[in-house]
């Protein structure tokens, strides 16, 4: 009985990885060629950092299954894109187009850079301009051999 319940155990905790996914039929070859050029160009909702080709998240495969129906339809490359970014925002596309609402994305991170840089050149002319090299007096020289002195011997 022992036995069994370490078994039944071993496989509710690793027999997630022994469930795969099955591979999408290739129906037509040529479909397939074409849904992965076009998935290139787009990026996963859920990994961001992956084209949607690249993912194997459910959403990915979800948007892969509804673009392979639409190119089934006889619908064009530029009319899915259109319809996803419709539907998702420029967000979908990897290379978001230039244009007014995506000025910032595409050119934020170089004015933040510049704008770093003379807030970092201000500070330090700022600190360099405020350390005054003064020489010690005669006094302060007496004062600080007196306490070398005491220290050392």
């Amino acid at each position: 009985m022992k036995y069994i319940m370490l078994i039944i155990l071993a496989l509710l905790c690793f027999g997630s990885p022994i469930v795969a996914k099955e591979a999408q039929p290739n129906e037509d070859p040529k479909i397939e060629q074409r849904m992965r050029a076009l998935t290139e160009q787009l990026r996963c909702l859920v990994c961001q950092n992956e084209t949607m080709a690249d993912s194997r998240a459910d959403l990915a495969e979800d948007l892969r299954r509804q673009i392979r129906e639409q190119m089934k339809a006889g619908k064009s490359d530029q009319e899915i894109l259109a319809f996803l970014t419709q539907r998702y925002g420029d967000f979908v596309l990897y290379k978001p187009p230039v244009k007014a609402t995506t000025y910032l994305l595409w050119f934020g991170p170089f004015i933040l850079l510049i704008a770093g840089t003379g807030v970092l050149y201000r500070y330090l002319k700022h600190r360099r301009d405020s350390i005054k090299d003064k020489p010690l007096t005669a006094d302060e020289r007496k004062h600080a051999a007196d306490i070398l002195r005491d220290e050392l011997g």
